[in-house]
């Protein structure tokens, strides 16, 4: 009997080490569509940071970042199969297209590699999604905005990089918003590239030809832009939703000891890449993950802002960092 215990407990030992096989020879790539704005650099840091410290701890072998000079989906389905030739493990992918780059992930698939994709998402059946409700956080910014202007009125909507998922979900979401909430509605539309400075052209082009708006909805990187606009405009300044970028928080909190100002900013964080390759990691590591993963979006209220603003580095978006275990308890609450 105590041989057949011994026995047991050596097999389920064996059992254990297989789920969790070794990872410390493994190799992991990040491919970036963009990197032109202050929330893709952020993603870059975290992404470096955490890849860092994995190989300097023998977590893994190599965890190299990679970006492509345009953001075009036939760029970064070249860059995937380069990384395919140099035989990496996993990719953790930031895509240009959901749909553009199915064939290039297919291919590094087929090639035995594990691919995760993470805000920009791909369709592909064989990869892994790491996103927020992207719909969902354009609804909020009008359901936001329907508390604190009941009577409604003309809203300016600054959408993202043109023809990027992210983009589309975004603006679809506010403008079933705005469906929901008929006091509103759009009275101009602009690209702002998720850039301040993008956004600062682009809506001082459209302000002279629009009446008086109540409301600003953005998808992160162009609330202060559009401030600046409306200011040198000698506008009237509107409620602006923000994206957590640290001279949006600035701007706020100034606005707000000098007159009162309250608005909400939400947005992805950036940190969502550092989750990308724990996951990454952990599928290497034999672990079962669930093909779709869901991160809450980092919502920064009236009562947080100074928080979040004093732990914000300057020119850089507010942010949460994702360890191993964190990982390991977004796949566990997805199964």
């Amino acid at each position: 009997m105590t041989k057949f215990l011994l026995g047991a407990a050596a097999i389920a030992l064996m059992a254990g080490a297989v789920q969790a096989e070794d990872t410390s020879d493994k190799r992991i790539a990040l491919s970036n569509n963009y990197a032109g704005n202050s929330w893709r650099q952020a993603m870059l840091q975290s992404f470096e940071g955490v890849a860092t410290k994995a190989v300097a701890d023998g977590v893994v072998a190599a965890a190299d970042a990679y970006t492509t000079s345009e953001n075009q989906a036939t760029e970064q389905a070249a860059q995937i199969q380069n990384m395919i030739l140099q035989g990496y493990d996993a990719i953790v992918m930031n895509s240009a297209s959901p749909t553009a780059l199915n064939g290039a992930v297919k291919e590094a698939c087929d090639a035995g590699i594990t691919v995760v994709s993470f805000d920009g998402v791909v369709t592909e059946p064989c990869a892994w999604r790491i996103a927020v409700d992207f719909k969902q956080m354009g609804r909020e910014q009008v359901d936001y905005l329907a508390t604190r202007i009941p009577d409604g009125g003309k809203l300016l909507e600054i959408r993202g990089l043109a023809g990027v998922f992210v983009d589309d979900e975004i603006s679809a979401g506010i403008h079933e918003g705005v469906a929901k909430h008929g006091q509103f509605e759009i009275a101009g539309s602009v690209h702002g590239d998720w850039a301040q400075d993008v956004s600062q052209k682009a809506v001082a082009g459209i302000l002279p030809s629009l009446p008086e708006i109540v409301g600003v909805v953005t998808q992160g990187g162009d609330g202060y832009g559009a401030a600046q606009a409306f200011k040198a405009a000698g506008r009237d300044m509107p409620l602006i939703v923000l994206g957590n970028r640290q001279d949006e928080l600035k701007w706020w909190s100034e606005s707000h000891a000098d007159s009162g100002y309250e608005t909400m900013s939400l947005s992805i964080a950036p940190g969502v890449a550092s989750l990308a390759f724990w996951v990454a990691q952990q599928i290497l590591s034999g672990e079962e993950v669930p093909k779709d993963l869901t991160v809450p979006f980092l919502t920064i209220t009236q009562d947080t802002l100074e928080e979040s603003l004093a732990t914000t580095p300057e020119g850089s978006v507010a942010n949460v960092a994702y360890g191993m275990e964190d990982a390991k308890e977004v796949i566990a609450s997805a199964k």
